[in-house]
Protein backbone atom coordinates (compact mmCIF):
# COMPACT_ATOMS: atom_id res chain seq x y z
CA UNK A 1 0.00 0.00 0.00
CA UNK A 2 1.28 3.85 -0.70
CA UNK A 3 2.12 5.52 2.18
CA UNK A 4 -0.21 8.11 1.17
CA UNK A 5 -2.96 5.63 1.36
CA UNK A 6 -2.17 4.00 4.54
CA UNK A 7 -1.98 7.69 5.90
CA UNK A 8 -5.65 8.31 4.63
CA UNK A 9 -6.73 5.31 6.36
CA UNK A 10 -5.39 6.02 9.71
CA UNK A 11 -5.47 9.64 9.93
CA UNK A 12 -9.33 9.55 10.76
CA UNK A 13 -8.59 7.20 13.62
CA UNK A 14 -5.91 9.16 15.07
CA UNK A 15 -8.29 12.49 14.99
CA UNK A 16 -11.27 10.82 16.74
CA UNK A 17 -8.42 9.39 19.34
CA UNK A 18 -6.99 13.02 19.50
CA UNK A 19 -10.92 14.36 20.74
CA UNK A 20 -11.06 11.79 23.08
CA UNK A 21 -7.63 11.91 24.85
CA UNK A 22 -8.93 15.71 25.45
CA UNK A 23 -11.91 14.96 26.37
CA UNK A 24 -11.30 13.19 28.62
CA UNK A 25 -8.04 14.24 29.65
CA UNK A 26 -7.90 17.71 28.70
CA UNK A 27 -8.34 19.54 32.23
CA UNK A 28 -5.58 17.25 33.96
CA UNK A 29 -1.94 18.68 34.57
CA UNK A 30 0.79 16.68 33.52
CA UNK A 31 3.71 19.54 34.99
CA UNK A 32 4.33 22.05 37.09
CA UNK A 33 6.69 24.80 35.98
CA UNK A 34 9.82 26.16 38.17
CA UNK A 35 11.16 29.60 38.04
CA UNK A 36 14.55 27.77 37.36
CA UNK A 37 13.51 25.81 34.12
CA UNK A 38 11.22 29.31 33.25
CA UNK A 39 15.00 30.78 33.37
CA UNK A 40 16.73 27.40 32.15
CA UNK A 41 15.64 27.16 28.93
CA UNK A 42 12.19 25.17 30.21
CA UNK A 43 14.19 21.85 30.32
CA UNK A 44 11.85 19.31 31.50
CA UNK A 45 8.77 20.80 31.15
CA UNK A 46 6.22 19.07 29.86
CA UNK A 47 4.19 21.13 27.27
CA UNK A 48 3.91 19.69 23.72
CA UNK A 49 2.93 16.17 22.28
CA UNK A 50 4.97 14.26 20.19
CA UNK A 51 3.81 10.54 19.30
CA UNK A 52 7.09 10.01 16.50
CA UNK A 53 9.30 8.86 19.18
CA UNK A 54 10.34 9.57 23.02
CA UNK A 55 13.42 9.43 24.89
CA UNK A 56 13.03 7.67 28.71
CA UNK A 57 16.22 8.95 30.44
CA UNK A 58 16.87 5.47 31.26
CA UNK A 59 16.58 3.71 28.21
CA UNK A 60 17.29 6.07 25.55
CA UNK A 61 15.14 6.74 21.38
CA UNK A 62 12.16 4.55 21.34
CA UNK A 63 10.54 5.08 17.83
CA UNK A 64 7.04 4.21 18.20
CA UNK A 65 6.86 1.90 20.80
CA UNK A 66 10.25 0.59 19.13
CA UNK A 67 13.76 0.55 21.18
CA UNK A 68 16.21 1.98 18.56
CA UNK A 69 18.61 -1.32 18.65
CA UNK A 70 15.49 -3.80 18.26
CA UNK A 71 14.89 -2.00 15.00
CA UNK A 72 18.09 -1.34 13.20
CA UNK A 73 18.30 -3.31 10.93
CA UNK A 74 15.58 -0.87 9.01
CA UNK A 75 16.59 0.88 6.43
CA UNK A 76 15.95 5.10 6.62
CA UNK A 77 13.02 5.26 4.32
CA UNK A 78 11.57 2.25 6.20
CA UNK A 79 11.80 4.11 9.37
CA UNK A 80 10.21 7.07 7.48
CA UNK A 81 7.19 4.94 7.12
CA UNK A 82 7.44 3.64 10.33
CA UNK A 83 7.85 7.50 12.33
CA UNK A 84 4.57 8.33 10.08
CA UNK A 85 2.25 4.99 10.46
CA UNK A 86 3.46 3.23 13.71
CA UNK A 87 3.98 0.11 11.41
CA UNK A 88 7.03 -0.95 9.45
CA UNK A 89 6.33 -1.37 6.12
CA UNK A 90 6.19 -5.15 4.24
CA UNK A 91 8.30 -5.61 0.89
CA UNK A 92 6.01 -3.93 -1.44
CA UNK A 93 5.34 -0.65 0.58
CA UNK A 94 8.98 -0.20 1.13
CA UNK A 95 9.60 -0.60 -2.65
CA UNK A 96 6.48 2.00 -3.67
CA UNK A 97 7.51 4.40 -0.88
CA UNK A 98 11.59 3.99 -2.44
CA UNK A 99 10.05 4.39 -6.12
CA UNK A 100 8.35 7.87 -5.02
CA UNK A 101 11.53 9.27 -3.59
CA UNK A 102 13.38 8.63 -6.40
CA UNK A 103 11.04 10.25 -8.65
CA UNK A 104 11.08 12.89 -6.96
CA UNK A 105 15.29 12.72 -6.42
CA UNK A 106 15.92 15.31 -9.29
CA UNK A 107 17.73 18.86 -7.67
CA UNK A 108 16.64 21.92 -9.27
CA UNK A 109 19.16 23.69 -12.00
CA UNK A 110 18.76 26.70 -10.07
CA UNK A 111 19.65 25.18 -6.36
CA UNK A 112 22.77 24.03 -8.09
CA UNK A 113 23.64 27.54 -9.52
CA UNK A 114 23.12 29.57 -6.11
CA UNK A 115 25.26 26.48 -3.89
CA UNK A 116 27.60 27.36 -6.74
CA UNK A 117 27.05 31.25 -6.13
CA UNK A 118 28.12 31.19 -2.62
CA UNK A 119 31.48 31.94 -1.05
CA UNK A 120 33.90 29.40 -1.10
CA UNK A 121 34.33 29.11 2.17
CA UNK A 122 30.60 28.87 2.87
CA UNK A 123 29.83 26.52 5.89
CA UNK A 124 27.91 23.41 4.74
CA UNK A 125 25.42 23.76 6.67
CA UNK A 126 24.39 27.63 5.57
CA UNK A 127 24.47 25.84 1.90
CA UNK A 128 22.35 22.80 2.91
CA UNK A 129 19.82 25.49 4.58
CA UNK A 130 20.11 27.84 1.90
CA UNK A 131 19.32 25.23 -0.90
CA UNK A 132 16.40 24.01 0.90
CA UNK A 133 15.26 27.48 1.32
CA UNK A 134 15.56 28.89 -2.44
CA UNK A 135 13.45 25.04 -3.07
CA UNK A 136 10.47 26.43 -1.31
CA UNK A 137 8.91 27.92 -4.40
CA UNK A 138 8.17 24.29 -5.30
CA UNK A 139 5.94 24.02 -2.19
CA UNK A 140 2.87 21.89 -3.16
CA UNK A 141 1.71 23.06 0.22
CA UNK A 142 1.55 26.54 -0.11
CA UNK A 143 0.48 26.44 -3.55
CA UNK A 144 -2.34 24.16 -2.61
CA UNK A 145 -3.30 27.00 0.42
CA UNK A 146 -3.04 29.99 -1.89
CA UNK A 147 -5.75 28.55 -3.84
CA UNK A 148 -7.65 27.06 -0.79
CA UNK A 149 -8.44 23.75 0.59
CA UNK A 150 -10.38 22.06 3.49
CA UNK A 151 -8.28 21.84 6.96
CA UNK A 152 -8.78 18.27 7.00
CA UNK A 153 -6.56 18.34 3.66
CA UNK A 154 -3.32 20.25 4.67
CA UNK A 155 -1.78 16.88 5.40
CA UNK A 156 -1.63 15.77 1.67
CA UNK A 157 0.19 18.66 0.17
CA UNK A 158 2.60 18.69 3.43
CA UNK A 159 2.75 14.99 3.02
CA UNK A 160 3.98 15.52 -1.28
CA UNK A 161 6.52 18.70 0.47
CA UNK A 162 8.00 15.92 2.39
CA UNK A 163 8.66 13.06 0.18
CA UNK A 164 9.54 15.70 -2.49
CA UNK A 165 12.25 17.27 0.35
CA UNK A 166 13.42 13.86 1.11
CA UNK A 167 13.66 12.73 -2.87
CA UNK A 168 15.95 15.51 -2.96
CA UNK A 169 17.95 15.42 -0.04
CA UNK A 170 20.54 12.96 -0.39
CA UNK A 171 21.52 14.55 -4.21
CA UNK A 172 21.40 17.75 -2.44
CA UNK A 173 23.57 17.72 0.14
CA UNK A 174 25.99 15.03 -1.22
CA UNK A 175 26.20 17.68 -4.76
CA UNK A 176 27.32 20.38 -2.11
CA UNK A 177 30.07 18.34 -0.61
CA UNK A 178 31.38 17.77 -3.67
CA UNK A 179 30.96 21.29 -4.84
CA UNK A 180 32.59 22.82 -1.13
CA UNK A 181 35.29 20.47 -1.15
CA UNK A 182 36.14 20.54 -4.86
CA UNK A 183 35.32 16.76 -5.09
CA UNK A 184 33.95 17.26 -8.90
CA UNK A 185 30.30 17.57 -10.39
CA UNK A 186 27.71 16.24 -8.13
CA UNK A 187 26.74 12.43 -9.04
CA UNK A 188 23.27 12.13 -10.44
CA UNK A 189 20.81 9.87 -8.27
CA UNK A 190 20.47 5.90 -9.47
CA UNK A 191 16.78 5.51 -9.14
CA UNK A 192 17.84 1.46 -8.89
CA UNK A 193 19.23 1.95 -5.04
CA UNK A 194 17.60 2.48 -1.71
CA UNK A 195 17.93 6.18 -0.75
CA UNK A 196 20.87 5.42 1.96
CA UNK A 197 22.73 4.19 -0.66
CA UNK A 198 22.06 6.49 -2.86
CA UNK A 199 23.65 9.03 -0.49
CA UNK A 200 26.81 7.10 0.10
CA UNK A 201 27.24 6.32 -3.90
CA UNK A 202 26.67 10.63 -4.41
CA UNK A 203 29.28 11.33 -1.85
CA UNK A 204 31.96 9.89 -3.89
CA UNK A 205 33.85 7.96 -1.27
CA UNK A 206 35.69 4.81 -2.54
CA UNK A 207 33.69 1.66 -1.16
CA UNK A 208 34.71 -1.15 -2.21
CA UNK A 209 33.50 -3.08 0.14
CA UNK A 210 30.42 -1.54 0.57
CA UNK A 211 30.76 -0.80 4.59
CA UNK A 212 30.33 2.70 3.99
CA UNK A 213 27.23 2.41 2.62
CA UNK A 214 26.29 0.15 5.23
CA UNK A 215 27.98 3.06 7.96
CA UNK A 216 25.59 5.67 5.87
CA UNK A 217 22.35 3.66 5.86
CA UNK A 218 22.50 2.96 9.75
CA UNK A 219 23.82 6.66 10.09
CA UNK A 220 20.69 7.71 8.89
CA UNK A 221 18.75 6.03 10.85
CA UNK A 222 20.15 6.20 14.27
CA UNK A 223 19.74 10.32 13.75
CA UNK A 224 16.15 10.03 12.19
CA UNK A 225 14.16 11.53 15.06
CA UNK A 226 14.40 12.21 19.05
CA UNK A 227 10.93 13.60 20.08
CA UNK A 228 9.71 16.41 19.33
CA UNK A 229 11.39 18.78 22.54
CA UNK A 230 15.20 19.19 20.98
CA UNK A 231 16.27 22.58 19.84
CA UNK A 232 15.91 21.35 15.82
CA UNK A 233 12.35 19.38 16.05
CA UNK A 234 11.03 22.26 18.45
CA UNK A 235 11.80 24.85 16.45
CA UNK A 236 10.34 23.29 12.92
CA UNK A 237 7.24 22.61 14.95
CA UNK A 238 6.75 26.30 16.12
CA UNK A 239 7.56 27.26 12.35
CA UNK A 240 4.93 24.54 11.15
CA UNK A 241 2.61 25.87 13.48
CA UNK A 242 1.84 28.87 11.63
CA UNK A 243 1.31 27.00 8.44
CA UNK A 244 4.59 27.30 7.11
CA UNK A 245 5.75 24.74 4.81
CA UNK A 246 7.92 22.11 4.70
CA UNK A 247 10.78 23.96 3.36
CA UNK A 248 10.35 26.67 5.28
CA UNK A 249 9.86 24.83 8.49
CA UNK A 250 12.77 22.28 7.69
CA UNK A 251 15.63 25.29 6.81
CA UNK A 252 14.49 27.18 10.14
CA UNK A 253 14.46 23.45 11.73
CA UNK A 254 18.36 22.98 10.56
CA UNK A 255 19.93 26.77 11.57
CA UNK A 256 18.92 25.18 14.68
CA UNK A 257 20.82 21.75 14.16
CA UNK A 258 23.74 23.74 13.00
CA UNK A 259 24.23 25.26 16.81
CA UNK A 260 27.43 23.38 18.93
CA UNK A 261 25.14 22.24 21.71
CA UNK A 262 22.67 20.20 18.77
CA UNK A 263 24.44 18.90 15.73
CA UNK A 264 27.50 20.37 15.52
CA UNK A 265 28.85 18.84 18.48
CA UNK A 266 29.76 15.37 16.55
CA UNK A 267 32.94 17.20 15.09
CA UNK A 268 33.96 18.63 18.06
CA UNK A 269 33.89 15.08 19.77
CA UNK A 270 36.47 13.82 17.03
CA UNK A 271 38.38 16.95 17.52
CA UNK A 272 39.24 16.61 20.68
CA UNK A 273 39.56 12.33 20.34
CA UNK A 274 42.68 13.13 17.78
CA UNK A 275 43.62 15.91 20.04
CA UNK A 276 44.49 13.32 22.77
CA UNK A 277 46.17 11.00 20.10
CA UNK A 278 48.02 14.07 19.01
CA UNK A 279 49.18 14.71 22.22
CA UNK A 280 50.43 11.24 22.71
CA UNK A 281 51.61 10.22 19.32
CA UNK A 282 48.93 7.55 18.51
CA UNK A 283 46.31 5.57 19.94
CA UNK A 284 46.53 6.21 23.59
CA UNK A 285 46.62 3.68 26.55
CA UNK A 286 43.77 4.02 29.26
CA UNK A 287 46.16 5.67 31.54
CA UNK A 288 47.14 8.33 29.01
CA UNK A 289 43.51 8.58 28.52
CA UNK A 290 42.64 9.07 32.19
CA UNK A 291 44.99 11.99 32.58
CA UNK A 292 43.66 13.70 29.53
CA UNK A 293 40.41 13.41 30.84
CA UNK A 294 41.44 15.01 34.00
CA UNK A 295 43.02 17.56 32.35
CA UNK A 296 40.73 18.73 30.59
CA UNK A 297 37.68 18.84 33.21
CA UNK A 298 40.54 20.62 35.33
CA UNK A 299 40.68 23.08 33.35
CA UNK A 300 37.06 24.16 33.61
CA UNK A 301 36.42 22.50 30.08
CA UNK A 302 34.18 19.65 29.04
CA UNK A 303 34.86 16.29 27.37
CA UNK A 304 32.80 16.59 24.36
CA UNK A 305 29.97 13.47 23.62
CA UNK A 306 29.64 12.53 26.78
CA UNK A 307 26.07 14.36 29.41
CA UNK A 308 22.84 14.65 27.49
CA UNK A 309 19.94 16.93 28.04
CA UNK A 310 17.31 14.47 28.91
CA UNK A 311 20.21 10.90 28.67
CA UNK A 312 20.99 8.67 32.15
CA UNK A 313 22.69 6.04 30.59
CA UNK A 314 24.98 5.34 27.52
CA UNK A 315 22.73 6.27 24.33
CA UNK A 316 21.50 3.36 22.43
CA UNK A 317 23.04 5.06 19.27
CA UNK A 318 26.31 5.06 20.89
CA UNK A 319 26.51 1.74 21.40
CA UNK A 320 25.21 0.61 18.41
CA UNK A 321 27.95 2.52 16.51
CA UNK A 322 30.28 0.96 18.73
CA UNK A 323 29.11 -2.40 17.40
CA UNK A 324 29.09 -1.67 14.20
CA UNK A 325 32.94 -0.28 14.71
CA UNK A 326 33.99 -3.66 16.37
CA UNK A 327 32.37 -5.46 13.97
CA UNK A 328 33.97 -3.77 10.75
CA UNK A 329 36.89 -1.88 11.72
CA UNK A 330 38.37 -2.89 15.13
CA UNK A 331 42.11 -2.27 14.52
CA UNK A 332 41.21 1.34 13.56
CA UNK A 333 43.07 3.79 15.84
CA UNK A 334 41.04 6.31 16.01
CA UNK A 335 38.08 3.86 16.59
CA UNK A 336 40.30 2.45 19.20
CA UNK A 337 40.59 5.40 20.47
CA UNK A 338 37.09 6.45 21.13
CA UNK A 339 36.24 2.60 22.50
CA UNK A 340 39.11 3.40 25.04
CA UNK A 341 37.94 6.70 25.67
CA UNK A 342 34.32 4.91 26.95
CA UNK A 343 35.85 2.35 29.12
CA UNK A 344 37.68 5.41 31.07
CA UNK A 345 35.82 8.81 30.64
CA UNK A 346 32.71 7.53 32.72
CA UNK A 347 35.03 6.66 35.54
CA UNK A 348 36.78 9.96 35.42
CA UNK A 349 33.20 12.21 35.12
CA UNK A 350 32.44 10.04 38.87
CA UNK A 351 35.54 10.56 40.10
CA UNK A 352 35.43 14.56 39.15
CA UNK A 353 31.89 14.32 40.21
CA UNK A 354 32.84 13.93 43.70
CA UNK A 355 35.33 16.08 43.47
CA UNK A 356 33.03 18.89 42.76
CA UNK A 357 30.74 18.07 45.70
CA UNK A 358 33.41 17.83 47.80
CA UNK A 359 34.50 21.91 47.14
CA UNK A 360 30.59 22.60 47.59
CA UNK A 361 29.49 22.65 43.21
CA UNK A 362 27.29 20.91 42.02
CA UNK A 363 27.75 17.28 40.98
CA UNK A 364 27.76 16.14 37.16
CA UNK A 365 24.57 14.60 36.21
CA UNK A 366 25.29 12.35 33.72
CA UNK A 367 28.77 9.90 32.70
CA UNK A 368 27.33 8.15 29.83
CA UNK A 369 28.20 9.14 26.05
CA UNK A 370 25.69 10.00 23.70
CA UNK A 371 25.42 9.69 19.80
CA UNK A 372 28.36 12.03 19.13
CA UNK A 373 30.90 10.25 21.05
CA UNK A 374 31.64 8.00 18.66
CA UNK A 375 29.90 8.08 15.18
CA UNK A 376 32.39 10.76 13.85
CA UNK A 377 35.47 8.40 14.15
CA UNK A 378 33.42 6.10 11.87
CA UNK A 379 33.32 8.47 8.84
CA UNK A 380 36.53 9.37 9.51
CA UNK A 381 37.83 5.76 8.76
CA UNK A 382 36.16 5.39 5.62
CA UNK A 383 37.19 8.94 4.59
CA UNK A 384 34.99 11.30 5.05
CA UNK A 385 37.25 13.60 7.02
CA UNK A 386 35.81 17.29 6.67
CA UNK A 387 34.52 17.82 9.82
CA UNK A 388 32.46 20.86 9.30
CA UNK A 389 30.25 18.07 6.70
CA UNK A 390 29.28 15.85 9.64
CA UNK A 391 26.59 18.44 10.64
CA UNK A 392 24.74 18.01 7.03
CA UNK A 393 24.75 13.78 7.40
CA UNK A 394 22.88 14.33 10.49
CA UNK A 395 20.37 16.84 8.89
CA UNK A 396 19.56 14.88 5.99
CA UNK A 397 18.67 11.77 8.72
CA UNK A 398 16.79 14.67 10.79
CA UNK A 399 14.80 15.79 8.31
CA UNK A 400 12.65 12.55 7.88
CA UNK A 401 11.62 12.84 12.07
CA UNK A 402 11.01 17.06 11.22
CA UNK A 403 8.73 16.04 8.38
CA UNK A 404 6.76 12.98 9.37
CA UNK A 405 5.97 15.10 12.93
CA UNK A 406 4.98 18.32 10.29
CA UNK A 407 2.79 15.94 8.47
CA UNK A 408 0.90 14.49 11.42
CA UNK A 409 0.37 17.79 12.85
CA UNK A 410 -1.14 19.06 9.83
CA UNK A 411 -3.32 16.03 9.94
CA UNK A 412 -4.21 16.32 13.79
CA UNK A 413 -4.94 20.48 13.11
CA UNK A 414 -2.32 21.02 15.60
CA UNK A 415 -3.03 24.67 16.80
CA UNK A 416 -0.31 27.66 16.38
CA UNK A 417 2.56 27.11 19.25
CA UNK A 418 2.61 30.37 21.68
CA UNK A 419 3.60 30.17 25.22
CA UNK A 420 2.94 33.01 27.58
CA UNK A 421 6.13 34.19 28.68
CA UNK A 422 6.86 36.76 31.96
CA UNK A 423 9.34 38.81 33.03
CA UNK A 424 11.81 39.00 35.65
CA UNK A 425 9.68 41.83 37.09
CA UNK A 426 6.69 39.61 37.53
CA UNK A 427 8.49 36.45 38.95
CA UNK A 428 10.33 39.06 41.87
CA UNK A 429 6.60 40.53 42.35
CA UNK A 430 4.07 37.05 42.22
CA UNK A 431 6.48 34.51 43.34
CA UNK A 432 6.30 33.59 46.99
Amino acid sequence: MKLQDKLKEMIPTWREEKKEVLSTYGKKKIADVTVAQAFGGMRGIKGMICDTSVVEPNKGLIIRGHPLLTIKELWPEEVFYLLLTGEKPDKEATAVLQKDLADRSEVPGYVWDVLKAMPEDSHPMCMLDTGILVMERESEYRRRYTEGMRKTEYWEPMLEDALRLLGVLPGMAAGMYRIRYKKGDPVPYDKSLDWGANYAKMLGINDPTGNFTRLIRLYLMFHCDHEGGNVSANTCHTVGSALSDAFYSVSAGLNGLSGPLHGLANQECLGWVLEVMDKFGGTPSEEQIEEMAFETLRAGKVIPGYGHAVLRVTDPRFTGFNEFGKQYLADDPVFMTVDRVFNIVPKVLKAFSKERVDAGKAPIANFWPNVDAGSGALLYHYGLTEFQYYTVLFSVSRTMGMLSQLVLNRALGTPLTRPKSVSTKWVKENIQ
